[in-house]
């Protein structure tokens, strides 16, 4: 027809043409999603069978916060994963890319998740001895309100990690803490899909991972990643 682009063939022998790059962008995403879960569930695979073997998570919380320990070198991974989606497309590989950034991100994010666990922790051991005692109502809303922003804080770090890799551990938290404050809209938003990905993985095990993390994440990492570009810029 007038006015059509033909398709051409590539130096590979594959054709090209607007159509299939949108369906090869299509595939990386969904490629990439798919192994996303696949590989979180393995890299955090006690979490997940104590999470499908154990009725009532919530009653042995420090118990499952410390098999949370494995959760952010996975975190690391799969947003390597993402920033290869985001440089190759449909040509991504993110299980090379998830492996990848484990390795090199280990180093750093396995102990920003240990000191995020050890805060956790002592905020909850924190929380049940407040919540008997006069002051709650002011005690409990400031726990809760820094809790949060652990939560908040090591994700983020553990993004600039991943985007900044020459960058020191002591300035990516300070910008870390300096993002999740300014852009505090961004880090309620992070919260909130950390939220869903936590109460699936809870109430269906099997089906929470092997659906929800990967794309909900993948909207933590944009956040993340624009948050520290435009801080950049800047």
């Amino acid at each position: 027809m007038a006015g059509q682009k033909p398709l051409r063939r590539s130096r590979t022998g594959r054709f090209s043409g607007p159509g299939f790059e949108t369906f090869g962008s299509i595939f990386g995403f969904i490629y990439t999603f798919l192994a996303g879960n696949v590989l979180l569930a393995m890299a955090n695979t006690p979490l997940v069978l104590c999470l499908a073997l154990v009725a009532d998570p919530a009653a042995a919380w420090p118990f499952f916060l410390a098999l949370s320990v494995t959760v952010a070198p996975s975190l690391a991974g799969i947003f390597a994963a993402f920033r290869a989606l985001n440089d190759d497309g449909g040509a991504v590989k993110p299980v090379a890319a998830f492996l990848r950034g484990y390795q090199r991100s280990f180093r750093r994010a396995a102990p920003l998740g240990l000191a995020a666990l050890g805060a956790l922790v002592f905020l909850g051991v924190d929380l049940a001895v407040v919540q008997a005692m006069p002051a709650a109502a002011v005690l409990v809303p400031l726990i809760v309100v820094a809790a949060a922003v652990t939560v908040s804080l090591t994700v983020t770090a553990i993004a600039g990690v991943v985007l900044l890799p020459e960058a020191t551990l002591k300035s990516i938290l300070k910008a870390s803490l300096y993002l999740a404050v300014q852009r505090w809209y961004l880090s309620l938003a992070m919260l909130v899909l950390l939220g869903i990905i936590v109460s699936a993985a809870v109430l269906q095990p099997v089906m929470g991972v092997a659906l929800a993390p990967a794309p909900l994440l993948f909207v933590v990492w944009s956040n993340a990643a624009y948050a520290y570009h435009a801080a950049i810029g800047k």
